[in-house]
Order: structure tokens, then sequence, then C-alpha cells
């Protein structure tokens, strides 16, 4: 009976040890991609690099607390594949604790601004705008530390809307961001709004995909964004075809000119292949080019041609 008793115990135990485990969880994930490239930058001659292409790797977690609400976390840090070395801000890629239910979602911390999520890292499909081929013409305004935001609940399947600040420490302005999500089939919607003292950006996408053939584009409009002050206009168009395990890429953007400073308007241009080895896995080779105005906004003249490899963990 003595065993019996103990047993009814340890099962007991058991079950509860397996409740809350469920309840609570950790994951470890990643990312290492690097390619091989040969770049050209300005006049100077050119020069093969291994080139890292934000690399990362994080932890996340939550905890299910009952009655709806969850309470997680992520960390994340950006790493250099190619030698090794982590980053200066080892978790400057996101630190942040949050809490949802049917409110919605808190989040404090380090975070990236979900306007750029919704627009332009949306569209930049070929490399998800990493590396050398990244969107060099985008206007990015806000701020990612000290943030405070608020996911509002579901107004509609397919739909989201995060507002977020970042608080005025260490002598910087206080910034905002809006950003706003809408699939619908296979129509997917996006805009963001971005205010950093006199910097702002507003940027709108829409993407579709028809079988095999993908196709969007975003338009940005931006003030006092650059090093050279002004109003921008901004606009990224993007296609993409699927054949089985491969994926075709085109991406090109088109910057105005900033205000009324001569040459300063800019074009950059994408041709992009993946081959799909898995979900996780996968080589690319792409050809990118930046034709950068004299006025020398985006950092001057640069292309390179590419291969590289890609694993998600």
């Amino acid at each position: 009976m003595q065993n019996k008793i103990r047993f009814t115990a340890l099962a007991a135990f058991a079950l509860l040890a397996g409740a809350a485990q469920a309840q609570s969880s950790v994951t470890v994930y990643g990312r290492i991609n690097l390619s091989v490239e040969n770049q050209k930058v300005g006049s100077a001659s050119a020069k093969n690099v291994l080139q890292n292409n934000s690399s990362r790797w994080g932890l996340k977690g939550s905890e299910d607390m009952g009655g709806g609400l969850k309470a997680g976390f992520q960390l994340e840090s950006g790493l250099s594949a190619d030698t090794g070395a982590a980053a200066a801000t080892y978790w400057g890629r996101q630190a942040e604790v949050n809490l949802s239910g049917s409110f919605g979602t808190l989040r404090l911390g380090q975070m990236t601004s979900e306007a750029y999520y919704a627009t332009a890292d949306y569209i930049s499909n070929h490399n998800h705008d990493t590396g050398t081929s990244s969107d060099a013409l985008y206007a990015y305004v806000g701020r990612n530390s000290n943030k405070i935001a608020y996911r509002l609940p579901s107004m509609a399947q397919g739909m989201s809307l995060e507002l977020a600040t970042s608080l005025k420490e260490g002598g910087a302005n206080n910034s905002y961001d809006v950003a706003w999500n809408y699939t619908v089939g296979g129509l997917q919607l996006g805009a963001g709004y971005e205010k950093n003292g006199d910097a702002t950006q507003a940027a709108f996408r829409a993407f579709y995909m028809a079988g095999n053939l993908g196709f969007g584009g975003y338009l940005q409009r931006d003030d006092d964004a650059w090093s050279v002050k002004g109003s921008r206009t901004n606009v990224r168009l993007v296609g993409m075809y699927v054949a089985g395990a491969n994926e075709f890429h085109l991406n090109v953007g088109r910057a105005g000119k900033v205000g009324s400073v001569n040459d300063s308007d800019a074009t950059q241009y994408t041709l992009g292949i993946n081959h799909n080895l898995s979900k996780r896995t996968k080589l690319y080779a792409f050809f990118t080019k930046v034709d950068d105005g004299k006025a020398g906004v985006y950092g001057g003249d640069f292309r390179s041609v590419a291969g590289g490899l890609r694993h998600n963990f």
C-alpha cells in the first residue's frame, strides 16, 4: 500500500512538472549567412572578400500564466561569422520583455522599428535585406533603444497595428513609429511612419503572390532623413518567380533628389537567384549595383557579384 501511495505521488509530481514545462519554454535560434563577393567601391580597384550578411543568434521564450495571459522575452545578438567576432553591443539587435493577452501586446526594451519590417524589409526579399544587396536607399529615422511599444488586438483577421516610442534619454530625441500590416489571400499590404526630431518618413508597401509569380514594391516619402537636408521620394519595385526549389529575383530602387541638392538622386538594382536546399538552408547568388549621385548621399557608387550560403537554426 505504501509503495502504491509513493508511486501515485511520483506520478502526480511528473504530471505537474510536465504541465509547468509546457507552460514555459525557451528557444535558441539564429542565422549564419556568408557570401564570397567581388566588390568595387567608387573608383577603387575591385577586391574579393568573405562577406558577413547580418549573421545573428538569439534566445526567446514565453510563460503561459493562464487566462490568455503570456509573458515573454527575446534577446538577439549580431555576430561577424567571417571572423567570429561578437557585436560591440552584445544584445544590440534585440533585448525585450513583453506581456500579451486580450488587451494586445506590450513590449519594452531594444527593438527594430516595426515600420521598417512593414515596408522595406518585406520588399527586399531576395536576401532578407541583409549584406551588400540590402536596400541602400530606404530612410530609417527611428531609434531602437529605450522603446515602449504596444500592439493592438487584431482588428480583423490578417491585420495588425503597432505604436511605439523611444524615450528621450542620453540627449536623444523622443522618436515615434507606427506600423500597419494586412494580409488577405495572396495580397500583402503594409505601411509605416517614423519621426525622430525633425526627421520623418512614411512608406506604403504592397506585394501580391499569384501562383509562382510575385510582384510589388513600396513608396516612401521622407524629410531631413539624410546628411543633406530636404524632402525626398523613394520608390522600389520587386519581382519574383518561383520554379521548384529555385527563386529568381529582380529588385530596382530609385531615390529622387533630396530637397534642392543637385546630383543627390540615386539608383540601386539587384538581380538574384536562390536555390532552397531545405526550408532552413539555401544557396544564392546575386549582382547588385548602387549608382550614387555626385552629392554622395548614399556613400558613393558600389557594385558586387556574390555567391553565398545561408542557414537558419
